[in-house]
């Protein structure tokens, strides 16, 4: 591995980070400065206190919503990987059921939220099954795209090997689609957060959604800022693990975001 290489992750994350410092820097200096109300933008150095402070109710509410958004995530996957395949391979079902998708992903999620409170109940299944109905779309959208982008080649090479429609499916189709699978996937984690926090805020006692709601009520900026850094902070995290996964499965997949 070349010196080149290896400076080449530290100076990707240089960048991001210095971007970070600087906007703290500028929040600070903003607050002090114009003199704001901690009610209305609390400073930084306000909500690193309440971090520390309150880590303890921080945490017990990260991990509610970390467990809402991956139960949610992990439900939208196992649907809409079938569904995808189903608009790919019947052209029917593209007829009927793409247009619906369509309509449903016009409607606001926060609107939506009421209508599964009332079906469901108050419960930790209210707010998984609003995390999953927002992060399904673009699974099924992404997976759908990459199936039907399959080579035709491949697929005659297929058919020529008198290869079954399953192992065909498995082997080249669904391979081919991973790419775009897993595109979908970095969309939806962060997407799956804000199904649970939209759930939250409709129905939960706890949860980093009901903090936010909660802090504001009382006029308490600082943990509601505290609540949104873990929110960022979760979400950074997810999409970080959901791209080592795809490093792992596809290394063969160029990298959109590689800089040479």
């Amino acid at each position: 591995m070349s010196v080149t290489t290896r400076r080449r992750p530290l100076r990707d994350l240089a960048f991001p980070l210095g971007t970070l410092v600087g906007l703290i820097a500028l929040w600070q200096g903003y607050v002090r400065l114009f003199g704001v109300s901690p009610v209305v933008l609390p400073a930084p150095t306000a909500v690193a206190d309440v971090l520390t402070a309150r880590q303890a109710l921080l945490l017990s509410s990260t991990v509610t919503t970390l467990t809402e958004s991956l139960s949610g995530f992990a439900l939208a996957t196992a649907v809409a990987v079938p569904v995808a395949a189903a608009i790919t391979f019947s052209p029917v079902l593209r007829r009927t059921i793409y247009p619906l998708l369509l309509a449903s992903e016009s409607v606001p999620k926060l609107a939506l939220a009421p209508v599964v409170l009332l079906w469901l109940g108050y419960g930790e299944q209210t707010r998984i099954a609003v995390s999953a109905i927002v992060a399904l779309f673009p699974i099924i959208i992404a997976t759908s795209l990459g199936l039907g982008s399959t080579p035709k080649e491949l697929l005659e090479l297929s058919r020529s090997l008198n290869a079954s429609r399953w192992h065909t499916f498995r082997t080249i189709r669904f391979r081919h689609a991973l790419p775009s699978f897993f595109g979908g996937l970095k969309i939806a984690v962060g997407l799956s957060i804000v199904g649970a926090v939209i759930g939250e805020f409709i129905g939960s006692d706890k949860g980093l959604g009901y903090l936010v709601l909660a802090a504001t009520s009382q006029s308490r900026g600082d943990l509601a800022f505290a609540a949104l850094t873990c929110l960022a902070v979760l979400g950074i995290v997810l999409f970080g693990l959901v791209s080592l996964v795809e490093r792992w499965a596809t290394p063969w997949a160029p990298r959109t975001g590689d800089l040479r």
